[in-house]
């Protein structure tokens, strides 16, 4: 028994290093041969024999085991009948929701509002529009809608600020969003939320709008129908 782990641990010492010296080999030449591309953060293997993933930031590219090639691209597990490369993409930007500045927000409940669920929304955003008219149907959920200035229009910033600082900011965004009446004008108040939220989907990498994050942590970009939002939202109270 001694001698059998004595072996594996003999093992592990020579391929450590070889994993290692491998994964230095393809930094170093990929960074040679392409200098404009920005810096590796991870490179690990993938199932996939001789193909290693790496990860810049939030996004996935492929390599052989020189980095001779780099593919973009997504790998299918096709047994299993899994996207190995979308699920390794929703764990890389996947946002804490506890780590949501709920306060900055404009609350929605309906029903009992058990159910969460966050949306980064421009106002000039015609799929965010589109998709608050589907979420009208949604029961027991409590959405927090977080005023992200892509912007899309020019005066998306502008109506953005309209929203939070009106008197009831809920019913100024609904009667934008769904019945296209303007927020009323005028008011003033400290805007710093529309700024936090900025920052925050930034550093988030988000860039488009909608956005929708679950109680899971999981986020989806762009705009889904009620019934792909309900089976979401019942997938995320499970997780969560």
């Amino acid at each position: 028994m001694k001698h059998r782990l004595a072996a594996a641990a003999a093992l592990l010492a020579c391929v450590a290093p070889f994993a290692a010296a491998q994964e230095a080999t393809i930094r170093k030449n990929l960074a040679e041969r392409l200098p404009n591309l920005p810096t590796i953060d991870e490179v690990t293997k993938t199932p996939v024999a001789g193909l290693y993933e790496v990860r810049i930031g939030t996004d996935v590219l492929y390599t052989d085991a020189e980095g001779n090639y780099l593919i973009q691209g997504q790998i299918f597990d096709t047994k299993a009948r899994r996207n190995l490369t979308e699920e390794r993409l929703a764990k890389l930007t996947a946002i804490d929701f506890a780590s949501l500045p709920l306060k900055d927000a404009v609350v929605w409940k309906s029903g009992n509002g058990k159910r969460k669920l966050a949306v980064f929304a421009d106002p000039n955003c015609g799929y965010c529009k589109r998709f608050e008219r589907d979420l009208q149907s949604v029961k027991d959920v409590t959405v927090y809608t977080f005023l992200y200035p892509v912007p899309i229009g020019a005066d998306s910033v502008e109506k953005s600020h309209a929203v939070w600082c009106a008197r009831d900011r809920l019913k100024a965004w609904q009667d934008w969003m769904l019945r296209d009446v303007p927020p009323p004008q005028g008011a003033k108040c400290d805007t710093g939320a529309v700024t936090r939220n900025t920052e925050f989907a930034r550093k988030h990498r988000i860039t488009g709008t909608p956005t929708l994050v679950f109680e899971d942590g999981t986020r989806v970009p762009g705009a889904i129908g009620a019934d792909q939002l309900e089976q979401r939202l019942a997938q995320a109270a499970k997780r969560s």
